[in-house]
């Protein structure tokens, strides 16, 4: 696998995203600094939806919509060192009109080290809530996120 740009993948119904926690990736205790899990997520979250076929750039040229960062939750159970391989799975939860529920997990060797779960919201370039077409709808089915693969 390679560390620089690093393929995902799919496993047991979730998109997986592989990374490597670099020096800049941590504290001055050398773990991992708490926010950098969200960035993680996001990367993960990024890569499953252009798997899925959608790409955040393109969807907001051409239909003026992004996905927004509601809600976010995360359980942090153990911490990820300096050097740590580590698996960001995200599954989708949920889809309703203008929301779309994740849950991720890092992970390294199998245990889950954080768990979040987000909530995305579609908008326009006002900020104003808006239903996701159906087009990104069909491509974010629970099976979808995990079948396609980037």
């Amino acid at each position: 696998m390679n560390d620089v740009a690093p393929e995902s993948a799919a496993r047991a119904g979730a998109h997986v995203f592989p990374l490597r926690v670099y020096f800049e990736d941590t504290d001055a205790g050398g773990i991992v600094y708490y926010a950098n899990y969200l960035k993680f997520a996001e990367r993960a979250r990024t890569e499953m939806l252009r798997a899925a076929g959608i790409e955040s750039g393109r969807m907001m040229a051409e239909q003026g919509i992004g996905f927004v960062v509601r809600r976010c939750v995360a359980d942090y159970k153990k911490p990820a060192r300096l050097d740590d391989r580590l698996d960001v799975e995200t599954r989708v939860a949920e889809i309703s009109g203008a929301s779309l529920t994740l849950e991720q997990r890092v992970r390294r060797d199998g245990a889950v080290l954080v768990a979040l779960e987000i909530t995305l919201v579609c908008m326009d370039g006002a900020g104003r809530p808006q239903r996701m077409p159906r087009s990104v709808r069909a491509c974010l089915t629970p099976s979808s996120s995990a079948q396609q693969q980037g």
